[in-house]
């Protein structure tokens, strides 16, 4: 058989030989998802699997509703990690670079030895860097490279795993969902992952809380660029009006997206520390929502973005709308998008 990765997987292996003896800390982004999550799962089991001493980290807590995959992986937060930093040798994963795991994090690990990542934005910053951002998800890249090197994955790391590849390719709807996004999760469920667990804990666990901010998103949608481009804002204090919180955002953004005649989706979230939070979506990696979110400090894919700034909202709202205009006249011209 074809291996999916070939020349990741060698340089994985090259990389792996190197961690004997060692403590490795899994370390994944600030405001996890679930291919954050399922990744570092998956590659903490693996690794443990062949005799590595290995924890997780992350700067949030693991969202309720992927609680589900951590009961056998021990997860530390930052604090936790830093007392002991000099002990640990870092693998950061779904990292676009070192500051999304947070600013302590970053400076704890300036140079991790190794790193894993699919989004276009990422230019590397670990001694062994594996990106491909042909792959829907960091998860696909682990899975793919632990078959192609016939690594023991057991059934909580292929839980994991398929749960970072259907979220990252939105239960298989995404522009970047590939043959090989589909032959992956096949083969991990050989392994042992449970598909009618994950969409379970995933999709029919919604607190009310959710669906009330849900509510106040939709009704704050607005239309722009002649009803192509459709916004949503959390304003300040929302979380505590409707009895939700931060994770509960997760996909919001998405409804926004799923609007007939839509090319952009948005949702921008006012945090009381007067950040603003915005994720991106497009129908079409033509729109190359990185390089928009890149105008702003942010980055992620062409057809999924996101960043986080101190900003006036109504400035911040004015330049966004601007940016995406020029994305979409640009995509227009070049007859580039899907119609």
């Amino acid at each position: 058989m074809d291996k999916f990765y070939p020349e990741l997987s060698a340089r994985f292996a090259a990389m792996v030989s190197q961690l004997a003896g060692k403590k490795i800390a899994v370390i994944g982004h600030a405001r996890p998802d679930g291919d954050c999550i399922g990744s570092q799962v998956g590659l903490a089991r693996v690794l443990a699997q062949r005799g590595l001493d290995v924890v997780c980290v992350n700067a949030d807590v693991v969202p309720r509703r992927l609680k589900f995959l951590v009961t056998e992986v021990p997860f530390l937060r930052t604090d936790e990690i830093l007392a002991v930093a000099d002990e640990y040798t870092a693998i950061f994963v779904d990292c676009a670079d070192g500051f999304r795991a947070g600013s302590r994090l970053q400076a704890a690990f300036p140079r991790p030895i190794a790193m894993v990542d699919h989004h276009i934005s990422n230019v590397g910053y670990a001694e062994y860097d594996f990106i491909h951002t042909g792959s829907a998800a960091t998860a696909e890249i682990l899975a793919g490279i632990f078959i192609d090197l016939g690594y023991a994955v057991d059934a909580v790391a292929a839980q994991g795993l398929y749960t970072g590849i259907l979220t990252d390719t939105g239960q298989f709807r995404f522009p970047s969902t590939t043959h090989r996004s589909f032959v992956l999760s096949a083969e991990l469920l050989v392994y042992g992952a449970q598909p009618n667990i994950v969409g379970f804990e995933l999709y029919e666990r919604e607190s009310m809380g959710k669906l009330r901010l849900l509510e106040a998103f939709l009704k704050s949608l607005k239309m722009e660029c002649d009803d192509r481009v459709c916004i949503g804002i959390l304003p300040r204090g929302i979380f505590e009006a409707t009895g939700s919180n931060s994770e509960d955002t997760e996909g919001l953004v998405d409804y926004a997206r799923s609007i007939e005649g839509v090319d952009v989706g948005v949702l921008i979230e006012e945090r009381e520390d007067g950040t603003l939070k915005a994720s991106l979506r497009a129908t079409d990696t033509a729109y190359r929502l990185d390089r928009i979110a890149a105008q702003f400090q942010g980055g992620g894919h062409a057809a999924a973005a996101g960043l986080s700034l101190k900003i006036d909202t109504t400035e911040f709202y004015r330049r966004l709308v601007e940016a995406i205009a020029v994305q979409i006249k640009q995509v227009d011209e070049a007859g580039a998008a899907v119609t």
